[in-house]
């Protein structure tokens, strides 16, 4: 038995030279990756920019790309867009902060008491269940124009995701682990701290990707019904005179804005989940 177990030990130890080097060639280093995504990102504009001026595309619905980043270059030099954008990413903010917390708190509960899951989980469906753009007049009407109408639409689109991967990540903890740090005497409050919460933070992490994105969709979209400022009032003023470049500068600098915040959150689940061994492929 044990010849048997040094020999699979010694051809595993002359295998992983090889898979290592199998690994490393599969595997793109982080700068060959923005490389090959900016090369993408510039084979897309100039495929787009070379079918509106050889007339395949109409320039009406879709603009030349340089002349949307010449559109984008006189809104931020000339400051236009920055109040217009502090307006929208106060809303997404708060949006974002609300919702996120309320989908966290909650789904931990319901995680740990198996009653109020059962009894609030046909209420959840229900409204879950409900097209978000159908609120939004509602939230005009009871909040008015004001940003609280947004932060209360972004709020609906938030909530859900968060709540819904917070339950299940908790949900999913290994009861075993659970179970063996009961026997070591574990409150429920350490319990929480030192497993559910480290258990959970990848499922908790993926729904604050996608919750970030629809933090902002929902401020825009709610200005974009009815507000007197932010960028998705500036996208509705351009598509009211028909300025196509408008309507696309203001989408490129809502994505930039987007990437950006998105990177720091990848940032920060880096710092919080550092403790997790790198999983190769």
């Amino acid at each position: 038995m044990t010849i048997v177990g040094s020999k699979k030990n010694g051809l595993s130890a002359a295998l992983e030279p090889g898979t290592r080097r199998r690994t490393a060639r599969t595997e793109m280093s982080p700068l060959a990756m923005r490389s090959t995504q900016l090369l993408l990102t510039l084979a897309v504009l100039g495929a787009w920019e070379l079918s509106v001026r050889t007339g395949v595309v109409d320039e009406f619905f879709f603009p030349l790309p340089s002349d949307i980043f010449q559109t984008v270059w006189v809104w931020v030099s000339s400051g236009f867009v920055f109040p217009h954008l502090w307006v929208t990413m106060q809303e997404a903010i708060l949006a974002f902060i609300v919702g996120a917390a309320a989908g966290l708190l909650l789904g931990f509960v319901l995680a740990r008491v198996r009653f109020l899951e059962r009894l609030l989980d046909p209420f959840l469906q229900m409204f879950n269940a409900l097209p978000r753009v159908v609120l939004a007049p509602i939230f005009l009407l009871w909040f008015g124009l004001g940003i609280w109408s947004k932060v209360a639409f972004g709020f609906t689109l938030v909530f859900f995701i968060v709540f819904f991967n917070t339950l299940e990540g908790v949900k999913s903890v290994d009861r075993v682990l659970v179970d063996n740090a009961r026997m070591l005497g574990a409150s429920e409050k350490q319990l929480l701290r030192h497993v559910f919460i480290p258990s959970a933070l990848t499922w908790i992490f993926s729904s604050l990707h996608i919750s970030v994105g629809f933090a902002i969709t929902g401020a825009v979209v709610g200005e974009y019904l009815g507000a007197s400022a932010g960028v998705g009032y500036a996208i509705a003023q351009a598509q009211g005179v028909f300025d196509t470049k408008g309507v696309f500068a203001g989408m490129f600098i809502l994505m930039i804005v987007v990437l950006i915040i998105d990177l720091l959150v990848n940032r920060l689940e880096r710092h919080l989940l550092r403790w997790r061994p790198v999983q190769s492929s």
